[in-house]
């Protein structure tokens, strides 16, 4: 957490206040949340579920949480606001135009709030994420403003206008490009842009590129500033792509009215329950890193190491409500799995295991499979047929593939486990993540499987002939 932005005034105007703005990231989620203060009065924007990070940071500073601000019921978390509110006895405000099952401060646009004698919120409407997303206008005294955009205007990008289902998706993206233009006209070149999604969240229509931006270099550079509408609206669309399924609970959960995150410690499972929780069909996931999972691991456990986009692929694969337990090498990394985990509303472990595979296994025998690279994979083929399996997203698929390789996507494999041909399978990816997790459901299946960790833009050096196009190559 470091200020992503701090400004003061000459020392002739007594009435200017200096601003401290401190975004919180969560990197692997791809979001920031936002604790902007003048020294007194502070007020947080798109907090997350664990706000002990937000509470410890107001502490830190001596400053007192007084408003809480929702840009928009996010689809890509479950939100902090209520439980910040409560814990601190701050107004939160969201959308009166939002159904919502709780107590709330409800804004609209053109609402002023004043924060302090120094600082004050302006609401404006900009739809496109979502049709009542809002953006925050910060205007401190003798300071120009700033704007938190939410999942609205991001670095370089907008936020995504598919997420409430495609009979919504080409207003949405034309509410989008309004709110974008909006945003460009309302406010000076040097108004600084703080956006929650676009650092890696699938809420991004692209990925964002750089940590700061400002509204003029947003209309020298953002898609939505530079482009015609039909343009931006066609460009947009066509680069869309899946998007995590348990984002389906997220915006319910949020207009439910989400209490404060449960992070209590989960029992204790030996090995006898671990296998009896694996041969229930339960999910039991290995935290540790992909190398040493593939070394040795207890059958019918999943790789999902924590050092990747762990909560973005668990909560994407996982069948939502399937009890689930983890293990790692000591408490805090499963503490730490946890964390990630409330985030997106899987609130409770069934069990957690900490050690060694040799100790989770108890004596029965480990599984195990071989990591290689794209030169290993091209110099097998010279020998003998393998099957070459991608599971990377179907525009990444689009842009390059392997040729002859079978395309299933990582988040489609549990459903298609059927369609892999037989034999041996080399499952790849963009650099090893998705690979190492599906190569661990394909074992768990009782397959012959090699995980190529590596990154694909080797895959041509390595002398593997590329293709591209949607069909060929495509799993039956």
């Amino acid at each position: 957490m470091t200020p992503a932005y701090q400004a003061s005034t000459s020392k002739g105007d007594a009435r200017a206040a200096a601003i401290e703005i401190i975004a919180v990231d969560t990197p692997t989620l791809g979001d920031r949340s936002y604790l902007a203060h003048d020294g007194n009065a502070a007020v947080v924007i798109d907090p997350q579920r664990d706000i002990d990070r937000v509470l410890d940071l107001a502490g830190r500073r001596g400053v007192t949480i007084t408003h809480v601000f929702e840009t928009h019921l996010h689809n890509d978390y479950v939100t902090g606001g209520l439980a910040l509110a409560a814990a601190t006895g701050a107004a939160y405000h969201v959308n009166a135009a939002d159904s919502v099952a709780f107590d709330r401060v409800p804004v609209s646009d053109g609402d002023v709030i004043e924060v302090s004698s120094s600082l004050r919120v302006r609401v404006l409407a900009t739809p496109g994420h979502t049709f009542t997303h809002l953006s925050y206008v910060l205007e401190a005294t003798g300071q120009p403003p700033v704007v938190f955009t939410g999942g609205s205007l991001l670095y370089g990008s907008t936020g995504r206008p598919d997420l409430l289902g495609a009979a919504h998706t080409g207003a949405l993206a034309r509410a989008q490009y309004a709110s974008a233009h909006r945003l460009a006209a309302e406010l000076p070149e040097e108004t600084a842009v703080y956006p929650t999604h676009g650092f890696g969240s699938f809420c991004s229509a692209t990925q964002s590129e750089g940590g700061s931006s400002t509204i003029g270099q947003e209309r020298r550079l953002n898609p939505a500033l530079t482009q015609g509408e039909q343009e931006y609206v066609e460009t947009l669309l066509a680069g869309l792509d899946a998007y995590p399924a348990y984002y389906a609970h997220m915006g319910p959960a949020n207009a439910a009215g989400p209490p404060g995150a449960d992070m209590s410690a989960p029992g204790r499972a030996d090995a006898t329950e671990l296998r009896r929780r694996i041969q229930a069909g339960e999910w039991v996931v290995d935290l540790r890193t992909r190398t040493a999972f593939a070394a040795g691991h207890v059958a019918g456990t999943f790789s999902f190491p924590l050092d990747g986009s762990f909560a973005t692929y668990l909560g994407w694969l996982i069948p939502w409500g399937t009890p689930l337990t983890l293990l790692g090498e000591t408490p805090h990394q499963v503490a730490d799995a946890h964390r990630e985990l409330v985030r997106i509303g899987i609130d409770r472990l069934a069990a957690a295991g900490t050690g060694s595979p040799a100790e989770w296994a108890d004596g029965q025998p480990l599984r195990s499979f071989p990591v290689a690279d794209f030169a290993s994979l091209a110099a097998v083929r010279h020998h003998r047929p393998v099957l070459v399996l991608d599971v990377r997203r179907n525009l990444e698929w689009a842009e390059s593939h392997i040729d002859g390789a079978v395309h299933i996507p990582l988040h489609e494999l549990l459903a298609r486990l059927g369609e892999v041909p037989e034999g041996e399978v080399w499952v790849h990816c963009r650099s090893g993540y998705r690979s190492s997790v599906a190569a661990s459901i394909l074992d768990a299946a009782g397959r012959t499987v090699v995980a190529v960790d590596d990154e694909f833009d080797h895959a041509a050096g390595a002398g593997l002939p590329l293709a591209s196009g949607a069909a060929a190559g495509m799993a039956a």
